[in-house]
């Protein structure tokens, strides 16, 4: 177990650390078709209770990091971006062993050819990658076992379609006939909650029960992105994804990612997150994870 948990916080260790040396390697000659930009966060919260404390509280610590990285390169007709999104954090309370509170790694790279000098319009191809490093928990079901791992559940997605860039703030894709891979890197995770905790008919994320890939075809795949500078030092980015698979339109994946940050006292910032999802491969109702952090920021 513990091997697991070590080899999750080296792959985290060793994606940001490549990431890194990625950004400080000397840029190509053309630098002035490249915009990047880089920012890391570390948070910490932690409260402590006397037995003499009257007001009520229960001792406990959180801990949280991310590291998001984007670069784009537009020349001529031509636009490439690139964006890596990671976050992962925990929060022990006194009894308990820690618990994961969000972990999410993302990567997206989409190039684009404009349709036209001054269109707003471009033709694109896409791959996205999502996934999670740690194993997660129901901690609602004192019997449930981990229902999520390492890259249990990651979904690889590629895309071909138009995109309308009418700002530079706000882009929307099309995509007809997008393929999505459903991936377990443990496809054996079901075997356990079948036997400890059968009623909670574990849906294996729509994977074959005993295989590792689930290949889907979209209709139409639709994505949304907004990331702008609201006011001064504060920025707000969101992501929306549809997916509607061809073996069942009534099953529409639906996905928004949102995030709020606001800089202050140059190297802190108060963070607040957002994550919707209505997957019934996953289940039949909506999920929502929301989050408020304060902590260290840094950006290049």
């Amino acid at each position: 177990m513990m091997n697991k948990y070590y080899y999750c916080i080296l792959t985290s260790c060793t994606l940001c650390f490549f990431s890194l040396i990625s950004l400080a390697q000397e840029t190509p000659k053309d630098t002035s078709y490249w915009k990047k930009a880089s920012k890391f966060g570390l948070n910490l919260s932690q409260g402590t209770f006397n037995e003499g404390w009257q007001g009520g509280g229960l001792n406990n610590i959180a801990l949280g990091v991310y590291l998001n990285s984007k670069g784009e390169y537009t020349r001529d007709r031509d636009n490439w971006v690139n964006d890596f999104q990671f976050q992962l954090g925990a929060i022990k309370n006194k009894g308990d062993a820690f618990r994961k509170s969000v972990d999410r790694l993302f990567f997206d790279s989409k190039y684009g050819r404009k349709l036209g000098e001054v269109s707003k319009w471009y033709f694109f191809t896409n791959l996205n990658f999502l996934t999670q490093i740690a194993n997660g928990r129901d901690f609602g079901n004192e019997r449930m076992p981990f229902i999520s791992a390492f890259f249990t559940p990651a979904y690889l997605t590629e895309a071909i379609g138009i995109e309308w860039k009418p700002t530079k703030f706000f882009s929307m894709q099309f995509s007809p006939g997008a393929v999505r891979q459903t991936i377990l890197g443990n496809k054996n995770l079901y075997k356990a909650i079948d036997l400890l905790a059968p009623e909670y008919k574990f849906s294996n994320y729509g994977v074959e029960r005993g295989k590792s890939v689930r290949n889907e075809v979209a209709i139409m795949q639709l994505v949304m992105n907004f990331d702008k500078d609201i006011a001064k030092d504060v920025n707000f980015k969101w992501r929306y994804q549809a997916f509607a698979g061809a073996k069942d339109l009534r099953a529409i994946d639906n996905r928004l990612d949102a995030q709020l940050t606001a800089k202050f006292a140059k190297y802190f910032n108060v963070n607040l997150g957002l994550i919707a999802i209505y997957d019934q491969d996953q289940v039949a109702k909506m999920q929502l994870a929301q989050s408020i952090n304060f902590g260290f920021l840094y950006s290049w």
